[in-house]
């Protein structure tokens, strides 16, 4: 496939029409995907996620210049960012609020931003932005950026994608800790206190401690087919131990940079702990399995579906709004052709 082939060699443009196939789930970006995937696994996988109004965009903008001007000792690196906006209720495209704020990226040919619609989807990304991901990843692309949409409480996805999970807390928000309050707390690799300059840091650096304190040892919670699932962290009762992974606080100024470099050195040093625990495996494993459970799922449905007759569906349907049917049997008469006694 020539698409294929210029996308492994670099070219731009093919990139952002597979990119487009992926999102639109057509039969070219599935195959094309398919013959990419042997080309993937090398890129360190970002996510960046919390409540709204945290600076998240402002602040993966300064770690992309961070990655691409590094310091003289580190080589520059290729960066994609994939921001996942809001859907549009008239268009139900991108909303595009990242590409305004990260407007001083364009230009440099070692950055590619892709603003993904969520189109509904739940849990902060959309339903193709791992497929995204995964062709950012084969086309050479070493550090991949996953901006989730912002709104809190379901964004728990992202920890089942990136390799390290940055969240990011403000304060003045009017809760001294949001990461609680939206049950996100539990998937962060590294906190971020962003807005540092504003009043009230000391109390929220001095929440997130009391919760980090309190929470040994942390597992990895996420929601997946309706069930709490658990993925262990590397997060071990003794800090002493050289399999402990304690997320640690790093408070930034996204608007100046400040507290960026620092931000970069936590990260690579969690890179590092992944790949000597072999806790790198472990996420692309855990990481593989979702995808590939979530794809069969939607497969699976969608074959039943196609298989069912509209005028039968619409028949259980109008049972179950005249409350002679309850959910449980209307989807037992689809299934198996009658209701449950």
């Amino acid at each position: 496939m020539a698409s294929v082939r210029e996308v492994l060699s670099g070219d731009r443009l093919s990139l952002a029409r597979l990119l487009s196939q992926i999102e639109n789930d057509t039969i070219e970006g599935r195959a094309a995907l398919s013959e990419l995937f042997p080309h993937t696994g090398n890129a360190h996988l970002i996510g960046v996620t919390g409540a709204p109004g945290t600076g998240k965009s402002s602040l993966v903008n300064q770690l992309a210049h961070h990655f691409r001007h590094p310091p003289e000792s580190i080589p520059p690196r290729r960066v994609a960012i994939v921001a996942v906006d809001p859907s549009s209720p008239f268009s139900g495209g991108a909303v595009l609020g990242d590409r305004v704020r990260m407007r001083d990226l364009a230009g440099d040919p070692g950055i590619f931003i892709r603003s993904m619609a969520s189109r509904g989807s739940l849990g902060g990304l959309a339903r193709t932005t791992s497929g995204v991901v995964q062709a950012f990843d084969a086309a050479g692309f070493e550090i991949i950026l996953i901006e989730t949409v912002g709104a809190g409480q379901a964004e728990v996805d992202i920890a089942r994608l990136a390799h390290t999970t940055l969240v990011v807390e403000a304060p003045g928000l009017g809760d001294d800790i949001q990461a609680i309050k939206a049950g996100i707390l539990e998937i962060a690799d590294i906190l971020v206190i962003n807005k540092a300059d504003r009043t009230g840091v000391e109390n929220t650096e001095r929440a997130l401690r009391t919760m980090l304190d309190l929470a040994h040892p942390i597992q990895r919670v996420y929601r997946h087919h309706g069930s709490l699932e658990v993925v262990p962290s590397s997060i071990a009762e003794s800090p002493q131990e050289e399999s402990v992974w304690i997320p640690p606080i790093q408070k930034t100024i996204a608007l100046d940079g400040t507290g960026v470099q620092e931000l970069g050195d936590q990260i690579a040093r969690h890179k590092a702990h992944l790949e000597k625990t072999g806790e790198w495996e472990s996420r692309g494993r855990t990481r593989l399995q979702a995808e590939l459970d979530n794809l069969l799922q939607n497969t699976l449905v969608n074959r039943w579906r196609d298989s069912l007759s509209p005028e039968r569906y619409q028949e259980i349907f109008e049972q179950l709004i005249e409350r002679n049917l309850s959910p449980r049997q209307a989807v037992d008469a689809l299934l198996n052709g009658g209701p449950r006694r």
